[in-house]
């Protein structure tokens, strides 16, 4: 997706920052694992919603996998259960992960829009 067409780093993020909700919501895309992928045509990447089953795969939490708890379209953020930091008091606080750097390996299809478009209809 193009938020602008300059090249300059400085600008891409500027149009990411200043991206309007209905844009920031494209920015929420993450791959399909590979049986995924098999199943719904090659498609490659999904955006994620509360409910689907991702596994992350950079970071310090590489390898966990939960679902998704909330997703913060204005940060363009996603919170995986099971995936959180032990502040200074001991306390726990769910880790906010970008999209970017998880693999959805089970779909929320409760949505039956979502399903239809996953499927390859016109929903």
């Amino acid at each position: 997706m193009v938020l602008s067409s300059s090249t300059q780093p400085r600008k891409q993020r500027k149009a990411r920052y200043q991206a309007p909700l209905h844009l920031r919501t494209k920015l929420l895309g993450a791959p399909l694992s590979p049986q995924l992928r098999e199943k719904h045509n090659g498609r490659r990447t999904v955006r994620v919603v509360t409910g689907d089953t991702v596994k992350v795969m950079r970071g310090d939490f590489a390898g966990d996998e939960g679902v998704v708890d909330m997703v913060d379209v204005k940060n363009a953020k996603i919170i995986v259960h099971g995936v959180a930091i032990t502040k200074a008091d001991g306390t726990e606080k769910p880790r906010k992960v970008d999209p970017s750097n998880v693999m959805v390996t089970k779909l929320n299809l409760k949505d039956p829009k979502r399903a239809a478009r996953l499927a390859g209809g016109e929903a």
